[in-house]
């Protein structure tokens, strides 16, 4: 019993080369596997966001559409009619809801534009940085 050796064990604890590059691209494979997911996640509801904006606008541009037909044709009737017939009077009621309609839209696409795409992942990565800076810091410090 006394001929075998004992296991050679580091007193420090600390792991070997291999060990330890092993464990760099393990944290590192990590890392970057949390960032795409999070992006994977905000890039679908960039999609969502930007499909309701695409929406509002093709919309709003339609309604603006008929609102100047209806505009032009309340127009050259009420001129041929300036008996005061009531239809053209309709007509010009219909392209004022039109062009409503048409601007509470834009005001939709335009509040669907001023809110950040990828809130989350830009914040996580400011913590990235903060931390980065900080693990600097106290480095050239203890140096």
């Amino acid at each position: 019993m006394i001929s075998e050796s004992p296991r050679s064990r580091n007193p420090a604890g600390h792991a070997g080369l291999l060990e330890n590059l092993l464990a760099l691209v393990s944290a590192l494979v990590e890392f970057f596997e949390s960032r795409f997911a999070l992006l994977a996640q905000e890039s679908k509801v960039a999609a969502v966001q930007l499909l309701i904006l695409v929406g509002c606008l093709i919309l709003a541009l339609a309604l603006c559409m008929m609102g100047y037909i209806f505009l032009i044709t309340g127009a050259v009737v009420g001129v041929a009619h300036l008996a005061g017939v009531s239809w053209p009077w309709i007509a010009l009621g219909a392209a004022a809801v039109h062009f409503i309609i048409a601007m509470v839209l834009l005001l939709v696409a335009y509040s669907r534009i001023t809110k950040p795409l990828f809130r989350a992942t830009l914040a996580e990565l400011k913590k990235d940085r903060e931390w980065l800076k900080n693990l600097d810091a106290t480095n050239q410090s203890t140096s």
